[in-house]
C-alpha cells in the first residue's frame, strides 16, 4: 500500500508521452497538457478525506503513475489488476506568465468512475460517470507566483454490476466477454486560457438537401452581457473547402446562444464532389472569431462535413441513396494500455486495418472511445456506431447514472460526421428483464426518445441484439456459423424477425417488426489462434484456409440475401481472453488483410 509520507512535495514532472491535442473538434492554438508523471498513492484503507491528503502540505505520495494510464495498464508503470478502487493523484505545474489576464479551464477526458479535483487545497470540481469529459475555472484557485498544485481523488466502484461500465468486469479475473478493469484517469488532463467573452461551444448539423449548414453558438455568459451595456461582441464565421473560403457570416452577439444558417453554393455536381462518405471523407474547415473592444479575443478552429444519415422504405441510406453497411466490432482495447490506446499512431492503425480489410465502419462497443479516434474516423473515412458503456444489472441508481452519462456522450460527440447512429443499449445490459418488467421496458423507450431529443439526424437502436420497442433499426445478433442456415434464416423478412438467436425474441413490450432496415450487427467471432494468446470464440478455425472459408460462410449469407442491409462482424482484434479477432491483440493480421478484404466486398 502506498501512503504520503511526510517529506514536502518536490514533485514538479514535465514527461508528457501524449501531445496530441485533446479536443479536434473546437480547437483553440494555446494550451498546456498535464499527462506525463504524476505521484500515486492507493487510499486502501480510506484514509485519505480523514487526513486531507488533498491539501499541499499533506506530503508525497509513494507512487508515481504515467498519465493517462489506468493504473491496471502495463503503460501507467504500476500494472496492478487487482481491487483497489480509491486512489489518489497529485502533480505540481506551471501556467505561461502570458496566460494571467484569461481565465484558466482545466479539463479532464475522462475518470473513471467518481471524480474530485482539488487546486492547491481547494475544492474546484466533482464528476460522476467514467466515460465523459469535465472542465472547471481553476482561475481563482491558483497561486500568485505560478506554481500550483492539482489533485485527483478517483473512486471507482469494481463489484457494483449495476455500475456503467462497459465490458470492464467485475470479478479480479478476466473471463468470457469481460476484460480487466479501468480505475481513475485515462483520457487527457489539460488546461486552456480563455478571455471572460468566450465561446462555449458550436453544434453544426449539416442539410445535404438545402445545401446549408446550420451553427448553433453558445456564449458565456460575459459575452453577451455586453449587449446590455450596449458594447455588443461581434462574432465572425469563416468556412473553407480546401483552403477556399466558401461562406463568411459576421453578427452581433445578443444572445447567449445564436443561431445561423449558412448557404454552400460552392459546387452544383449533385453534391457528389464533397459530400462526406467513407470513400471521399470530405471536411469543410471553420474558424469562429470573436470580437470585442476592437480586439479579437477568442478563435475556435471547427469542421464538418456534410452528410446525411436516413431511412426510407427499409433501406439505410448515406446521402439520400441506399448503403450496405459493413462493420466491425471494434472493443477499443489494448494490451499495454487496457482503455487508453498507447499512442494516436495506434488510434489511427486501427482505422486503416479496417478500411484495408473492407470495412467502411465500426460499431464501438461498449466504450465511448477518445475523441481523437473519432476525429480520425471523419478524416480517413469511417462509419461509426456510437454506443454506450452499459450496466450489466438494473437499479434506479444505475438509471440516475447512465441517463447523465450518455446525454453527456451524445453532446460530446454531435459534431463528429463519422457517427453515423446511437446505441444507448445492448444485448438488454442494464434491462435484464425487459422482456417482463415494464420499468425496465420505459427505461429503454426513454432512452430512444431522449436520444431522438437531443439528436433528430441519426438513427437510434432501443437495444441492439434482440429484446426490442421502438426502434429505428432491427440489430440482430446471431452467432450461428452454419452457411446454410444463415442463409436460409435471412431470406425472408418474416423469417429474420421471427428467429430467436441465442433464445431471445427480436421484439417485446407488444411491439412487431415495422419495416426498419434489419442489419446483422453481431456475427461470427470465429476463433483462430496466431499469437501467444490463449483463448475462445463462437467458432474455431485450424488453419489459414479454415480460418477465411469460416469467414466466408457467415458473411456471404448476409451479403446476398436481400432483407439484411448491413452487418457488423464479430471482431476487429483479440482481446485478453478473446481469440475472435481479424488481427491479434498486437494488431498483427492473421491472414493478409487483402484476402479478408475481398470476403467482406463479396469478392470471394
Amino acid at each position: 500500500m502506498s501512503n504520503p509520507s511526510t517529506a514536502a512535495s518536490s514533485s514538479k514532472v514535465s514527461a508528457v508521452p501524449r501531445p496530441e491535442y485533446p479536443r479536434p473538434q473546437f480547437e483553440r492554438t494555446e494550451w498546456l497538457n498535464l499527462n506525463g508523471e504524476w505521484e500515486f498513492a492507493f487510499d486502501d484503507d480510506r484514509r485519505g478525506d480523514r487526513e486531507r491528503w488533498y491539501e499541499p502540505e499533506a506530503g508525497t505520495f509513494g507512487e508515481r503513475i504515467m498519465v493517462p494510464f489506468a493504473f491496471q495498464s502495463p503503460n501507467s508503470g504500476i500494472g496492478d489488476p487487482s481491487f483497489r478502487d480509491l486512489v489518489w493523484y497529485r502533480r505540481v505545474f506551471e501556467t505561461p506568465q502570458d496566460w494571467t489576464d484569461r481565465r484558466i479551464i482545466l479539463h479532464i477526458g475522462a475518470c473513471d468512475y467518481s471524480s474530485t479535483v482539488w487546486i492547491n487545497g481547494r475544492w474546484a470540481v466533482s464528476h460522476e460517470g467514467g466515460h465523459t469529459p469535465f472542465q472547471a475555472d481553476i482561475t481563482d484557485l491558483l497561486q500568485a507566483d505560478g506554481e500550483n498544485v492539482i489533485v485527483v481523488r478517483a473512486e471507482d466502484f469494481s463489484r457494483d454490476v449495476t455500475l456503467p461500465r462497459g465490458k470492464q468486469f467485475w470479478k479480479e479475473g478476466s473471463e468470457s466477454i469481460f476484460y480487466t478493469r479501468t480505475t481513475g484517469i485515462w483520457q487527457t488532463v489539460w488546461l486552456e486560457p480563455v478571455h471572460e467573452a468566450h465561446l462555449v461551444k458550436v453544434k453544426f448539423t449539416p442539410d445535404i438537401d438545402r445545401n446549408e449548414v446550420r451553427l448553433r453558438m453558445f456564449f458565456s455568459r460575459e459575452a453577451w452581457n455586453q449587449a446590455a451595456k450596449g458594447e455588443p461582441c461581434s462574432a465572425k464565421v469563416r468556412v473553407q473547402f480546401a483552403g477556399k473560403l466558401i461562406a463568411e457570416d459576421v453578427f452581433p452577439v445578443l444572445h447567449q446562444e445564436e443561431v445561423r444558417a449558412i448557404g454552400l453554393n460552392d459546387f452544383n455536381d449533385h453534391g457528389l464532389g464533397r459530400w462526406w462518405t467513407p470513400e471521399n471523407p470530405n471536411l469543410y474547415d471553420v474558424q469562429i472569431e470573436l470580437t470585442g473592444g476592437g480586439q479579437v479575443i477568442d478563435t475556435v478552429g471547427s469542421y464538418f462535413g456534410m452528410r446525411k444519415i436516413s431511412i426510407e422504405n427499409g433501406r439505410i441510406n448515406l446521402n439520400n441513396r441506399p448503403y450496405f453497411m459493413r462493420l466491425v466490432l471494434d472493443q477499443g482495447y489494448w494490451p499495454q494500455g487496457i482503455l487508453t490506446a498507447p499512442t494516436e499512431e495506434d488510434l489511427l492503425r486501427d482505422i486503416q486495418l479496417t478500411k484495408e480489410m473492407g470495412f467502411d465502419g465500426v460499431r464501438k462497443h461498449q466504450k465511448m472511445e477518445d475523441p481523437r479516434f473519432l476525429y480520425g474516423c471523419d478524416k480517413l473515412g469511417l462509419l461509426v456506431w456510437g454506443e454506450a458503456a452499459n450496466a450489466y444489472a438494473y437499479s434506479e441508481e444505475y438509471v440516475r447514472r447512465f441517463t447523465q452519462e450518455w446525454q453527456e456522450a451524445v453532446e460530446r460527440d454531435y459534431n463528429h460526421p463519422c457517427i453515423v447512429a446511437w446505441v444507448p443499449m445492448n444485448e438488454s445490459w442494464g434491462i435484464p428483464n425487459v422482456q417482463i418488467d415494464r420499468r425496465q421496458q420505459e427505461h429503454g423507450l426513454t432512452l430512444y426518445h431522449l436520444t431522438k431529443s437531443l439528436d433528430d439526424t441519426r438513427p437510434v437502436i432501443y437495444n441492439d441484439g434482440w429484446e426490442m420497442m421502438d426502434t429505428d433499426i432491427a440489430a440482430i445478433h446471431d452467432y450461428e456459423w452454419r452457411e446454410d442456415v444463415l442463409t436460409e434464416r435471412y431470406t425472408s423478412v418474416e423469417k429474420a424477425v421471427s428467429s430467436m438467436p441465442g433464445g431471445r425474441q427480436i421484439f417485446v413490450g407488444g411491439r412487431s417488426y415495422q419495416g426498419q432496415p434489419i442489419l446483422v450487427t453481431e456475427f461470427g467471432g470465429i476463433a483462430y489462434k496466431k499469437s501467444e494468446w490463449e483463448g475462445w470464440g463462437y467458432s474455431g478455425a485450424e488453419n489459414d484456409e479454415d480460418f477465411l472459408a469460416r469467414l466466408g460462410a457467415v458473411i456471404r449469407p448476409l451479403t446476398v440475401s436481400g432483407v439484411v442491409q448491413g452487418f457488423c462482424y464479430t471482431q476487429l482484434t483479440d482481446v485478453e481472453q478473446e481469440i475472435n479477432g481479424l488481427v491479434t491483440y498486437d494488431r498483427v493480421p492473421k491472414v493478409p488483410t487483402e484476402q479478408i478484404r475481398k470476403v467482406v466486398r463479396g469478392e470471394a
